[in-house]
């Protein structure tokens, strides 16, 4: 599923295609609510395509800012 963001360190709308489902970002966007942990419902992606869902920021971003 194609995922856009904007990015919370440049401000860039950026899209990326991720392995989740609808189902998925019901739970993450209830997340408040019910207190489950972001690597509980995305437990398939690594922890840069988990960051990208929180804040928007690519792995390239965070490669030219801190390299």
């Amino acid at each position: 599923m194609k995922i856009t963001k904007i990015s919370q360190l440049t401000g860039n709308t950026n899209t990326l295609e991720l392995n989740v489902t609808l189902e998925q970002l019901q739970r993450f966007e209830n997340r408040v609510n019910t207190g489950e942990y972001l690597q509980t419902i995305f437990s398939q992606l690594t922890k840069e395509e988990r960051e990208f869902i929180l804040t928007g920021i690519t792995p390239t971003e965070w490669n030219e800012i801190f390299n």
